[in-house]
């Protein structure tokens, strides 16, 4: 019985750091869509063809964050944590 305990909650914890480890993650893509008044950012992530309603999180300036922009977001659950624009490099000048 106290072998079975042990391991249960062995594989809770593995299963609990993973999806903290995934959610952690940012992803790159664009975002479609800004609603200012629900507090929402509509994001379509790279390799994709679907788009994501997201939640913005309180700490996000909308203002800031405008539609056909590349960016790179971490989310949390449902809730989009922080957002950060993907500059385009610059060209190269030379051969």
């Amino acid at each position: 019985m106290k072998t079975s305990v042990v391991i249960l909650v062995s594989v809770l914890l593995v299963v609990a750091m993973a999806s903290v480890a995934v959610a952690a993650e940012p992803q790159k893509g664009t975002v479609k869509g800004v609603d200012r008044g629900a507090g929402t950012i509509t994001f379509c992530p790279e390799g994709t063809t679907h788009d994501l309603t997201l939640k913005a999180d309180k700490s996000i300036d909308l203002e800031k964050v405008k539609p056909d922009m590349k960016a790179e977001i971490m989310v949390d659950k449902d809730t989009v944590k922080a957002i950060k624009e993907m500059k385009k490099p610059k060209a190269s000048v030379g051969c």
